[in-house]
């Protein structure tokens, strides 16, 4: 390609998006784009950020607890996921309540801070807000605006800037506006640092009277989208105030010749570049400070009627964040003196600088762990920040499913030297929300519920947490129970300082020790066999985290006994993929019965006969393949219980997802692990022959193998490869530990 010809044509392409995205405009085009859409041009900070959560769309996900509402702005779609947050639905929400509250207030009265564990994503939200925004930002619905004023060289403006001379002679000039000279015919271009809203240009009272005509065909609309107090009873900031006033006296109230200065610039939000987005680290300084604006500049460039006036231009981290949003982390790591000015600012949205006032439109966004929340209590500043300030807690993750896409994210990163083997992340993730999780407090819950709480296990309330599953030792009625309060439990202790997910293994943490797994050189492939070598050597000096220093309460908090329990877990599950690629029975078997056992039940229950398909007869559902399915399934008393219990199951299911085929080995997975449990067990010696032929296949007994032994153990590692994702290398090193655990 001709580079020139390319140039050319980046060029164009360029320039067109320039004019199509209006970056510049006249104040008379700005007024009129606002007609068109008058709502996404008076919006507040809250506001703004309220309708870009809504521009990414929201998704309900279905867990144990119920239907979740979840943002879609979290999940950072623009950016393909990368950096995303998990989970986190509760902060989610509280977050989108706390904005609709302002909105409906019509300002930003409060600080929001997000308190919780180190570790537990706060950063994260605030930095999927701040992405959200910059994408946003970019939209047509999303377009920002704020103004620079424009003084023309003398040649342009014909004697001075088209002042009135002293004697009230009008000095004639061409423009009617400033706002598309180039850059040779510009004298001097003031650009507003805080980003004032253009519409603040217009007097307060004219202002009123322009929003009734503009929304009077929109008084319906909901509360959320009043018209901010800052556009109705706000005012420009202090230079450009004076600038204001200044050109309206030099025009003798002439309105229109002022708006000739003023040039409407689009921004985009960018935390890059300081523009409406800003993290602010612990740090001892004041966020703003004001600098002269003619200490720097030429005197003769300004206009004469300037010229006299001391202009400061304001700068710093609230500056920068105007219009936007600005992030404080670890807000209480600083003294108290450093950040008693949002008492004020947090509130009323105003700064006192030496040489102004400045008011500012910002959505506050600050972080805390709660060590620090704890202290800043004892505080006597407390008592006046806490009416100002809106906390939002982040607990770590409890659903370990969900934990494990944290380490899921950063798959690339774990297999740049070897591959991963499935259940990797998985069982870490375990082990830390295991760490994570209290005792239930049974005095809390009435009989049979508090019976019932008083018997979980840690792992079992891993399990009921991240998938519903209630253990086999509960009776049927206390099953059906124990499912229909998992909420209970979940919010058991959220009122307490202590809560569940204070304590516990951070993600930081167990993504250091899945690196530190990865480069295990005993093994060839990143599985959970290092992973459990790496946690066993984290757990050995409990000084270092607090966590490991908790008591153990009936089998609670004891990070050391948890690895053998998520070893155990890890080997059931291997155990049924390395048997299940076997192909000893076909699973189709598994399906078929059970779905004849629910064919009956389901008969059963109703009171309802069988139409016979060979007699057409009509028959009692058949006892006795009920019977021995519910035998294999180890359902020895409670039968009724059981088989209403399946029932229910199934119409809970139907409600949740309406419209789609009944899925039993989803709804029932349990189950179906009790048979494939039973077959197993039936079948233990051909199991323990076939891995010990995988293990020799791989070593110079493998021509000891016969063709049949030979053929059994290449479709068993085809079938692990296909159905489960090992590659040979990961399946022979799993193999050997399962034979090691399981077939010795």
């Amino acid at each position: 390609m001709d580079p020139e010809f390319f140039l050319n044509e980046i060029g164009q392409e360029i320039e067109k998006n320039f004019w199509q995205n209006r970056r510049i405009m006249s104040f008379d085009q700005y007024l009129e784009l606002f007609f068109s859409s008058p709502y996404r041009f008076v919006r507040n900070a809250a506001q703004y950020t309220l309708d870009m959560i809504d521009h990414f769309g929201v998704e309900e996900r279905i867990t144990p607890l119920g239907k979740v509402r979840r943002f879609k702005v979290f999940d950072v779609p623009f950016l393909k996921g990368r950096g995303r947050m998990i989970a986190q639905e509760e902060a989610q929400n509280a977050l989108y309540r706390t904005l609709l509250n302002f909105a409906t207030e019509r300002k930003v009265s409060k600080l929001i801070l997000l308190h919780g564990p180190n570790g537990s994503a706060k950063s994260t939200l605030i930095s999927c807000l701040m992405r959200g925004l910059e994408y946003y930002s970019h939209t047509d619905e999303g377009a920002l605006y704020k103004f620079n004023w424009i003084f023309p060289s003398e040649k342009i403006s014909r004697g001075g800037i088209g002042f009135k001379s002293l004697d009230g002679k009008e000095v004639s000039g061409e423009y009617s506006s400033y706002a598309f000279l180039e850059e040779k015919d510009i004298a001097v271009k003031l650009p507003d640092e805080l980003k004032d809203n253009p519409l603040l240009l217009l007097p307060q009272d004219l202002r009123a009277r322009l929003f009734e005509e503009a929304f009077k065909d929109q008084m319906d609309r909901e509360r959320r989208y009043a018209i901010p107090d800052t556009m109705m009873y706000g005012d420009l900031n202090h230079k450009n105030k004076q600038i204001y006033e200044t050109l309206l006296n030099a025009y003798r109230g002439d309105w229109r010749k002022v708006l000739r200065h003023v040039q409407i610039e689009r921004f985009y939000i960018s935390a890059k570049y300081r523009q409406s987005a800003v993290t602010i680290e612990p740090q001892g300084w004041v966020d703003a400070s004001t600098q002269q604006i003619t200490v720097d500049r030429s005197l003769s460039a300004l206009p004469p009627s300037l010229q006299n006036l001391a202009l400061h231009e304001t700068k710093g981290d609230l500056i920068d964040a105007n219009r936007g949003l600005i992030e404080f982390s670890d807000l209480l790591k600083r003294s108290v003196d450093s950040f008693i000015y949002l008492l004020g600012t947090s509130e009323k949205g105003i700064v006192n600088l030496p040489n102004a006032v400045v008011f500012l439109d910002i959505l506050m966004v600050a972080s805390a762990n709660d060590q620090q929340i704890e202290e800043f209590k004892k505080t006597p500043i407390f008592t006046s920040f806490k009416g100002r300030m809106e906390l939002i807690r982040m607990p770590y993750i409890l659903d370990f499913l969900e934990e494990e896409k944290i380490y899921a994210d950063q798959t690339e990163l774990l297999t740049r030297e070897k591959p991963m083997a499935p259940h990797t992340t998985e069982v870490a993730a375990l082990w830390a929300v295991l760490t994570r999780l209290k005792k239930p407090i049974d005095e809390r819950y009435t009989p049979p519920l508090s019976n019932i709480v008083r018997k979980l296990k840690p792992l079992e309330k891993a399990l009921l947490y991240a998938k519903g599953e209630v253990p086999d030792h509960f009776s049927e009625e206390e099953k059906k129970i124990l499912r229909a309060n998992i909420d209970q439990l979940w919010t058991e202790s959220s009122g307490y300082p202590n809560y569940e997910g204070k304590l516990g293994a951070s993600a930081r943490e167990i993504k250091t020790i899945l690196l530190n797994a990865a480069q295990n050189p005993k093994y060839r492939c990143l599985s959970p066999l290092p992973v459990f070598e790496e946690l066993e050597a984290f757990v050995k000096d409990p000084s270092v985290y607090d966590f490991l220093q908790v008591e153990v309460r009936d089998g609670y908090h004891d990070s050391v006994k948890f690895i053998d329990t998520v070893r155990e877990y890890y080997l059931d599950i291997l155990d049924r993929e390395v048997v299940s690629s076997m192909q000893l029975v076909e699973e189709s078997q598994y399906r078929d019965l059970f779905e004849k056992y629910v064919f009956h039940v389901s008969h059963w229950v109703k009171k309802e006969k069988i139409r016979n398909p060979v007699t057409g007869a009509r028959e009692e559902p058949n006892e006795t393949l009920m019977n021995d399915v519910e035998k294999i399934l180890g359902v020895s008393e409670e039968r009724k219980e059981f088989r209403n219990d399946i029932i229910q199951r199934i119409g809970a299911y139907s409600l949740d997802h309406p419209n789609e085929k009944v899925d039993y080995t989803e709804i029932f997975s349990d189950l179906f692990q009790r048979m494939e449990e039973n077959f197993y067990h039936e079948r233990k010696k051909a199991i323990t022959r076939i891995t010990e032929n995988i293990l020799r296949y791989s070593t110079d007994e493998a021509s000891l193998l016969s063709d049949a032994d030979r053929k059994q153990v290449e479709e068993t590692l085809a079938q692990m490869k296909e159905r489960y994702g090992y590659c040979e290398t990961c399946a022979r090193e799993v193999i050997s530990f399962l034979k090691q655990h399981r077939y010795d």
